[in-house]
């Protein structure tokens, strides 16, 4: 496994979007732009912490949590990878950042990571994603279990 740089000056508050393929730099601006939108019924500011650095390119998702491992801050990822810039609703993987370590017991793990420890998600619905993990008013699994729901794995609403 390689290692990544660090990430700094992501604000605790900041969604973090990790772009890990350079082959389309258009779906990335349309990705990165659709990121940057005003969201949710009330229109909140879209805070975002983009990595956009070749270094990261073709990174997998332990190469990224091991990165970051050191923000306590974050409950969750955002990969920008192929399949965020090759499908047309350019959804990203949310990965938890959740260890078994941290949690109480091997079957507290599997409950967490009960529809896996990652998923889909619209551009659109990211920072509902975040902003509800970050305050704990929703779980890693309620959103896994939502995109396991949908047809093609991607959560897009409640």
């Amino acid at each position: 496994m390689r290692a990544l740089p660090a990430v700094t000056g992501r604000d605790e508050f900041d969604a973090l979007v990790v772009r890990t393929d350079y082959l389309d730099d258009r779906a990335w601006q349309d990705v990165a732009a659709a990121l940057t939108e005003p969201w949710g019924d009330r229109q909140y500011e879209a805070d975002v912490h983009f990595i956009d650095d070749p270094a990261w390119s073709g990174a997998t998702v332990d190469e990224v949590l091991t990165a970051v491992r050191g923000d306590d801050s974050l409950a969750v990822v955002f990969l920008a990878d192929r399949t965020t810039m090759q499908a047309k609703s350019h959804p990203l993987l949310a990965v938890t950042t959740l260890t078994r370590e941290e949690c109480v017991d091997e079957e507290d793990y599997e409950q967490l990571t009960e529809f896996g420890r990652d998923f889909r998600v619209i551009p659109a619905r990211l920072h509902e994603v975040h902003a509800n993990l970050s305050i704990g008013n929703l779980g890693f699994e309620e959103f896994a279990a939502w995109a396991h729901d949908d047809l093609e794995g991607i959560f897009r609403s409640f």
